[in-house]
């Protein structure tokens, strides 16, 4: 009897650990609204907390070194009652193959966050049903971030995570909160999403491939290959700029990886196209060209 009760609560155990597939650090931030020490912010964070990391998000197995790891830093700037407004700065980033660097994969702040929260109140996600807009925000981003991180993997690998994304935007239409129409301005999660399944953006999503997993992931065995790669994956990005100029993706991409390119190609062997991969930077992202004036 003992054996059976120890094989049952192993069995849970994995079951548990199966269904992990993110690790997220959820910080609400209320020092804007004077009342910081409130407990239902305490109580919010830790609900969110619970909430992400788990639920099981999809039916695939996450081993603990694939497990995901991310984070959502939610300002509050007002409340009245159960009304809070705010932003949300999410971020996520992976392993890089060989070495114990972490890359940067994702750096977005969404400035249209708004929902309603009663303390002690159930987060859950369904699938097929509209529950909240807090539930659907972060659990829009928790799917994009998903996908993100299987193109940096496997060429359009995230496809599936997007697409429920996409679901979550057509449900979260229907209470009426800012961030999921196409009028919702040019930074909202409407566009983000579409911008991503579109056939427009296509060179984003073979960039994220080419750059992590043909440049970054090979670097510690060939480091001129792996540069090599990564400029050829600014070679695409540079293809879907002159198509849709200074788009959202394109941005978004650089937020992330500026700063990271730059320490790539400042570093190690001087690589032969230097000049040829400056100007491509020059072009698709000038607001950073004072960090492209390091590489050589």
């Amino acid at each position: 009897m003992h054996k059976v009760f120890s094989f049952i609560l192993i069995f849970i155990g994995l079951q548990l650990c199966s269904a992990q597939q993110v690790n997220c650090e959820i910080i609400v931030n209320a020092e804007q609204t004077g009342q910081a020490n409130l407990s239902v912010f305490k109580t919010l964070e830790r609900s969110l907390n619970e909430f992400v990391n788990q639920t099981n998000w999809t039916d695939k197995r996450f081993q603990p070194h694939e497990r995901i790891n991310c984070s959502m830093f939610i300002t509050i700037t007002s409340f009245e009652g159960e009304s809070f407004n705010g932003t949300i700065q999410v971020q996520s980033s992976r392993p890089v193959y060989g070495s114990s660097m972490i890359t940067p994969v994702f750096n977005f702040n969404d400035e249209q966050l708004a929902f309603n929260y009663r303390e002690y109140q159930p987060l859950n996600y369904s699938e097929n049903t509209y529950t909240s807009n807090l539930v659907s925000v972060v659990s829009f981003y928790v799917y994009t971030i998903m996908g993100l991180d299987a193109d940096t993997f496997a060429p359009e690998g995230g496809t599936p995570y997007y697409e429920e994304a996409n679901r979550i935007v057509t449900s979260a239409q229907q209470g009426n909160s800012q961030g999921w129409k196409g009028s919702d301005g040019q930074r909202s999660r409407f566009r983000l999403n579409a911008d991503i399944l579109a056939n427009t953006y296509a060179e984003y999503r073979t960039a994220l491939y080419e750059y992590h997993r043909l440049g970054l992931d090979v670097m510690h065995e060939d480091l001129p290959k792996g540069k090599a790669a990564i400029a050829e994956a600014m070679e695409k990005l540079e293809v879907m700029n002159n198509r849709r100029n200074n788009s959202l993706l394109l941005r978004t991409f650089f937020d992330s990886k500026a700063d990271e390119i730059t320490s790539v190609y400042s570093g190690g062997p001087a690589y032969e196209d230097s000049a040829e991969l400056i100007e491509t930077l020059n072009n698709i992202a000038p607001r950073y060209a004072r960090n492209w004036r390091n590489i050589r």
